[in-house]
């Protein structure tokens, strides 16, 4: 008797079914996995045997063959173990359930308790979408599941439960997530806590209405990191898609936990010693980087220039596209990450070039491979270049709080709301995603801006990548002033801020 047990999958972000086909023949004792089975999936076998003799069952004498449908897609972690185990006792004839319309996913310890398994999420929404009803899951893994509406969900904590309730003995109640109140999330840094420094304040405020990148350069102390680690108190809340989206990428990067879905903008920060890959994802299980954790989100990368120039360079493709594409020898995948990149960097080595009272001790060429750590095309994609200067002793010893972050907050959200009224339909979230086809329909300009635009470009000898830039950036400067044409002056300011790699990289 040949049994069918159904378990899912997963390939990068997306779940794919996995039918667990189980036959006991009368033969010399053998137990084979088949359907390109990795270790971790053939390593379930002994973990089956200790829960069949722990619940009491017997392991049937003879030759038993599990394949893995499809037997083409490699399968690959312990999340079969529960599919498995099922198919084994109702093909042996020790059960007989009805397994139509359900999904099984869990690891199984020695003692028979169901432990978490990542992508879960990914995997309820893939089941819901082949028309699955029910969906078994570890408890760590209830809530996660829970978020794929429309699937009942069931969390038995032990092989004996789940077993108990198929055969009718002791059935299970569906899982109810506990209706909590919101959490508030740790406590988001505020922009008062910021003296002085009014253009980097602006910038940054510029950056959060349009959703554009940005770097800022200046001396040690100067509040470049400050400022940054303050942007996610600025931005607008997530929507629901975006929070499905960012979960998914969490889940399937085993980081998720006992929460459901990802509430609050991702701020990663990774240290500079980070690999190539570590930053765009890969590894011997193709698990996601960071610039895909930061996925509608924030990624901060301090002291830009001590980076590897691998690790950086690779940011380029994934900061056009918002999609990192990662090819292997197990496989191609993509994940996405359409997130904020935001760099800090000094000027120097010593990080006193061009500071108004204090004297660099570096050389002209010693400032000129520092800076060259830096390549131009990862620069043209940073939409906003800030300076950052020291502040007085005036702005820091005042008794007056800088702007609150929720003032500043309040004009943002009003910024993207009207991006949201005019991107309607067109696939973009706001300004800096723009498409090309649709540039010059949304971002009209007035004649003088036109003149001074076109000035700007023949003058700075700008790129075509730098022109759409500038105009998207001039386009948020627009929303942020409650105007519908970009006038002289939102050209102005936005090419201030693409000048530095002028002064600088010139």
């Amino acid at each position: 008797m040949v049994s069918q047990v159904f378990s899912m999958g997963l390939f990068g972000m997306e779940g794919f079914l996995v039918c667990c086909e189980t036959d006991v023949v009368k033969a010399l004792p053998s137990f084979d996995i088949v359907g390109l089975a990795d270790t971790s999936v053939r390593e379930s076998r002994d973990r089956i045997r200790s829960v069949l003799a722990g619940l009491g069952y017997q392991v049937p004498v003879g030759k038993i063959t599990v394949n893995l449908a499809p037997a083409d897609v490699k399968k690959a972690g312990s999340l079969y173990d529960t599919a498995i185990l099922l198919g084994v006792l109702q093909a042996s004839g020790q059960i007989a359930c009805d397994f139509s319309g359900s999904l099984f996913v869990g690891e199984l310890s020695l003692s028979g308790q169901l432990r978490r398994v990542n992508g879960v999420l990914p995997m309820a929404l893939r089941a819901r979408e082949l028309g699955f009803r029910r969906i078994f899951v570890p408890p760590e893994n209830g809530r996660e599941a829970a978020i794929a509406q429309g699937l009942t969900v069931y969390t038995p904590g032990t092989m004996e439960q789940l077993l108990a309730h198929l055969t009718g003995k002791a059935p299970l109640s569906p899982f109810s997530p506990v209706e909590e109140e919101a959490s508030p999330g740790p406590a988001l840094a505020d922009l008062a806590d910021v003296r002085g420094q009014a253009a980097a304040r602006r910038a940054l405020e510029v950056a959060a209405a349009g959703g554009h990148n940005m770097l800022f350069i200046g001396p040690p102390g100067s509040g470049k990191s400050m400022l940054a680690k303050r942007l996610p108190s600025i931005l607008p809340p997530m929507s629901l898609e975006e929070s499905v989206e960012t979960t998914k990428v969490y889940s399937v990067a085993g980081l998720l936990g006992e929460s459901s879905l990802v509430a609050q903008r991702p701020f990663r920060a990774p240290h500079h010693t980070i690999s190539a890959v570590g930053v765009s994802g890969g590894g011997q299980t193709l698990k996601p980087g960071e610039v895909s954790l930061a996925h509608n989100g924030v990624l901060f990368l301090d002291e830009l220039p001590e980076f590897r120039r691998d690790a950086m360079e690779v940011l380029r493709q994934p900061m056009e596209s918002g999609l990192v594409t990662i090819s292997r020898a197990a496989g191609t995948l993509s994940y996405p990450c359409s997130a904020m990149v935001v760099a800090a960097m000094n000027p120097c080595p010593c990080g006193y070039f061009g500071h108004p009272t204090r004297s660099c001790t570096c050389t002209p060429q010693a400032v000129r491979k520092y800076l060259s750590r830096v390549s131009g095309p990862l620069l043209d994609r940073m939409d906003l270049h800030v300076e950052v200067m020291p502040v007085e002793f005036g702005q820091l010893n005042s008794p007056q709080p800088g702007e609150s972050s929720a003032a500043v907050r309040q004009r943002v959200l009003a910024a993207r709301e009207r991006q949201g009224a005019r991107l309607a339909g067109s696939g973009a979230s706001c300004n800096a995603q723009i498409p090309p086809a649709l540039l010059n329909a949304l971002c009209p300009l007035s004649e003088p801006a036109r003149e001074l635009l076109g000035m700007a470009f023949d003058r700075l000898g700008l790129s075509g990548r730098a022109y759409d830039r500038i105009l998207k950036v001039a386009r948020t400067i627009a929303d942020l002033a409650g105007e519908d044409v970009i006038q002289r002056e939102h050209i102005a300011e936005a090419v201030q801020y693409r000048s530095l790699d002028r002064k600088y990289w010139g």
